[in-house]
């Protein structure tokens, strides 16, 4: 039937061949314009001080990305993540205003992402490079699609969102830890999500339930998997070790403070601060080792 009305009707045969021909940035600027209350929710989210506005690295992240492969996206996108791109963007549209903005704003951005992979190239191609003084091209970095899908998770305004759910847990997690480390020198036992060192309370509070360092930390192995060319088998394979990271880097810094303010020398603000730097440093260096430097031995793995 639709041959027919294509054969009879010439201008619907070219209006179907300009759609077919529009460029993939047509595509996606669509899909982008269509979610614009997601945008303004994580927007005013950020803007009023209800969260941190860490997203914008994974959204600047995902921007670069897009960038990097400006010249190569598909003309013919993958059906299968094109359909969960609609579907996906229907259901949010419907269900805006029945449920939590965050809840619709999740299923938005992972629908944005599925329009996005719709169109990604398989691969990425590099630079050319000089080897032995030889300009050879660089070699194609796969496009995994679980670093994608994971960067546009990360650009919802969550940090606020999981101190709630989840901050409790982790401060009670990471006292306890730094109670079996702390007991080799210090008289200590632990109260809740507090620790009482040769007599004295400390309190683990929020900053210091490992929220922000596990964003920083997903967000370098998602980042670092996607341009190093990771797949999503040798991804998915390291994330368990990215969480074990976070959370060793996270006790670790929680027992040093503990243990310099029990012995007498609480810390500075800025002592303080700079120490949390240096370990979050640490552990994005460990991930970035984990998730890039052992992807150049499998790529696609």
């Amino acid at each position: 039937m639709m041959s027919y009305l294509l054969r009879r009707h010439p201008p619907v045969l070219r209006g179907a061949m300009r759609i077919d021909r529009a460029p993939a940035w047509l595509w996606i600027a669509l899909q982008t314009a269509a979610l614009w209350p997601t945008w303004r929710w994580m927007a005013v989210r950020v803007m009023d001080g209800s969260d941190d506005p860490l997203g914008l690295l994974a959204l600047a992240a995902l921007g670069t990305l897009l960038w990097s492969v400006r010249g190569q996206l598909r003309c013919a996108p993958r059906l299968a993540w094109l359909a969960a791109a609609l579907v996906g963007t229907l259901a949010a549209t419907s269900m805006r205003g029945t449920v939590t903005p965050l809840v619709t704003s999740l299923l938005a951005v992972i629908s944005w992402a599925c329009g996005l992979l719709a169109f990604l190239p398989q691969a990425r191609r590099g630079a050319m490079q000089v080897r032995d003084g030889v300009l050879w091209p660089a070699p194609h970095h796969a496009i995994s699609a679980v670093p994608v899908l994971g960067l546009a998770v990360l650009a919802l305004p969550l940090i606020a969102s999981l101190q709630f759910y989840a901050g409790y847990p982790l401060r009670v997690l990471t006292a306890e830890a730094s109670r079996w480390l702390l007991a080799a020198g210090f008289a200590v036992q632990r109260e809740g999500s507090s620790l009482l060192v040769n007599g004295q309370l400390i309190i683990v509070d929020a900053p210091c339930s490992g929220v922000q360092m596990a964003w920083m930390g997903y967000f370098t192995a998602c980042a670092v998997a996607l341009f190093k060319g990771l797949g999503d088998r040798g991804f998915g394979l390291r994330l368990p070790w990215v969480g074990l990271t976070v959370l060793v880097g996270n006790v670790l810094r929680n027992t040093l403070l503990v243990a310099l303010e029990a012995s007498g020398y609480a810390p500075s603000p800025a002592v303080h601060e700079g120490i949390g730097l240096l370990v979050l440093a640490a552990v994005c260096g460990a991930i970035e080792v984990l998730m890039g430097r052992l992807a150049e031995g499998g790529r696609h793995g």
